[in-house]
């Protein structure tokens, strides 16, 4: 991004709560996948491992989107930004649950998450 836009986007408090919410899906995703339990199955650890990849991504998403909407111009594309970003915040509170039920000890991490995201 240009200096100009990269300051401007800074400038938006929905633009740095999307950096927040990426490092802090960064951080419980690296956690979710290092930190396995010993004697967990291989089963579980690829369904931790997915639930990872796919909070990352969305979280990435999250933020180009965030992006996107601040430098266009056009209603649609900004409209169509929020949608999507509304979606990719549902997934990520979803995966929350999912490794919740998969039985993670740590929930604090996922509710610092949830809390990020409301």
């Amino acid at each position: 991004l240009l200096e100009m836009e990269r300051n401007s986007l800074n400038s938006l408090g929905v633009y740095r709560k999307s950096l927040a919410l990426r490092d802090m899906s960064e951080a419980v995703a690296a956690y979710f996948t290092q930190n396995r339990e010993i004697l967990s199955l291989r089963k579980i650890d690829s369904f931790r491992d997915d639930i990872s990849k796919s909070l990352l991504a969305d979280a990435d998403l999250i933020t180009k989107e965030v992006e996107q909407a601040a430098l266009s111009n056009c209603p649609s594309v900004r409209m169509r930004s929020l949608s999507y970003v509304n979606i990719m915040t549902r997934n990520i509170l979803a995966y929350c649950n999912g490794l919740e039920r998969d039985g993670v000890k740590e929930k604090e991490y996922l509710n610092l998450l949830r809390k990020e995201i409301r």
